[in-house]
């Protein structure tokens, strides 16, 4: 792909092809757009000749890390006497993260297909879908769409009379971003308190009710279908060499046009910002995430990586969800840094050190910084603490507090010294020394007051 190529060469419309038909959520709509067609070639194969056709697709998980789908898969022991499980994990909470909701919306039934296909290979009969609780229209939806599934003898006993069974259970979580998590999930789903689960052993050999288990993200399994439809050569055929196909990229801030844009991975911002119509009118791109807020942010300069797995990582960042947050040159990058920063203390489950106390004291230090009140040593004493965190917590959530932090000190290390030079937010005129010497104060009456 060049920039040079026309808009409509650079987008692949598969997920989100039928969004703009009237009810695309129906499944008369999906049927017209060959919907249930990949789980009639589905079943037509083995289970496990069809577990190395999406291996060899080259399909890589759309959830944050790009595990190949169809390896997750193989994990499954076989011939082990106990049920095999396949959850959904739909609990879609990371901020600037927003492609997995739109498309249970506006087309589910490329999830419930894609969930029959990955049922018969791993050899399921019983699977869920995790939905993230605030969502009750989607919540809805995908009731009816299941039902429907029911009706039209897509699930439940001798799907198309191949023998085969299958119930798919709908389950809303409780809000708690940690379940997105899959070990927290799956305690969750359990009726515990969701927190991650020590491993080994992973979920692949004792995971849902201690059963084998595979966790998918919602655009993994969604993707799958197509790719049985139409052939693995026409899926390599988009995307990079190491990471083929199509994928939701999600834009959201300082941008003309936000919203979902389905493209071949390796795509670049420069190219997406063309196509959305560039950042918002008069301002320039400052800085931006790649995979949403627990990615370490990229800047201007980063402008024509591919995203792709291979190339954000190899520029000091990960893809993770696609979640493309634009920012411009009006936004305080310690604000925002520390308004994420809140968000994991906030979202801890308080299960390690690590994170439950050093996200406390980043938030502490970040909001000192941000209204003038910063010392000296402070972004010393900021970097110390996420380097107690990064890799040291129980799971994932400490890396992802501690990653804004660690790169926006590194390409805006200025910024943060001229809070701290000019005891103030350079962004925020009013918020002079004699403000925050003020709200200092008063917090500390309000204190005493309540002491």
């Amino acid at each position: 792909m060049t920039s040079v190529e026309p808009a409509e060469k650079l987008l692949s419309p598969v997920l989100s092809a039928s969004w703009d038909d009237t009810r695309p959520w129906t499944l008369d709509t999906y049927l017209r757009h060959d919907g249930y067609r990949g789980l009639r070639n589905a079943l037509a194969m083995a289970p496990d000749d069809l577990i190395a056709l999406v291996k060899d697709s080259g399909l890589r998980g759309r959830g944050g890390a790009g595990f190949p789908t169809g390896m997750k898969w193989q994990f499954i022991p076989q011939n082990d006497g106990k049920p095999h499980y396949l959850v959904v994990n739909a609990d879609e909470s990371e901020p600037g993260t927003c492609k997995d909701i739109p498309l249970l919306f506006a087309n589910p039934h490329s999830l419930i297909e894609g969930m029959i296909i990955a049922s018969y290979a791993i050899r399921c009969d019983h699977a869920f879908i995790y939905l993230r609780g605030e969502v009750v229209p989607v919540l809805r939806r995908l009731h009816a769409a299941v039902a429907e599934a029911y009706e039209a003898g897509y699930l439940g006993k001798n799907i198309l009379g191949s023998g085969i069974d299958l119930d798919i259970t709908v389950h809303a979580g409780a809000g708690a971003y940690i379940c997105g998590e899959e070990t927290a999930l799956l305690d969750s789903l359990e009726g515990r308190r969701g927190q991650p689960r020590l491993r080994p052993p992973f979920p692949a050999i004792a995971g849902l009710y201690a059963c084998p288990t595979v966790v998918n993200n919602v655009e993994s399994i969604a993707s799958v279908p197509p790719i049985l439809a139409r052939g693995n050569e026409w899926f390599k055929s988009l995307g990079t060499e190491k990471s083929p196909g199509f994928t939701l990229y999600s834009l959201s801030g300082h941008v003309t046009n936000p919203g979902q844009y389905e493209a071949p991975l390796g795509i670049t911002l420069r190219q997406l910002l063309d196509i959305s119509g560039g950042v918002r009118a008069g301002h320039r791109l400052k800085f931006w995430t790649p995979g949403g807020s627990s990615t370490p942010m990229f800047t201007d300069q980063h402008l024509d990586v591919p995203l792709d797995y291979e190339g954000v990582g190899a520029a000091g960042s990960m893809l993770g969800t696609k979640a493309l947050q634009i920012f411009d040159e009006t936004t305080c990058v310690v604000r925002a840094v520390t308004r994420w920063t809140e968000f994991y203390a906030h979202e801890s489950c308080g299960k390690c050190t690590p994170c439950r106390e050093g996200t406390y004291w980043l938030v502490q230090l970040l909001k000192r910084i941000e209204s003038g009140q910063g010392l000296a040593g402070d972004l010393e004493k900021l970097l110390d603490i996420a380097d107690n965190i990064n890799g040291k917590s129980f799971c994932a959530l400490g890396d992802g507090a501690a990653s804004p932090i660690v790169s926006s000190l590194e390409h805006f290390r200025a910024e943060y010294e001229q809070h701290l030079s000019e005891r103030r937010c350079p962004f925020d005129p009013a918020a002079s020394t004699v403000w925050a010497d003020r709200r200092a104060h008063e917090s500390t009456t309000e204190r005493e007051v309540h002491a």
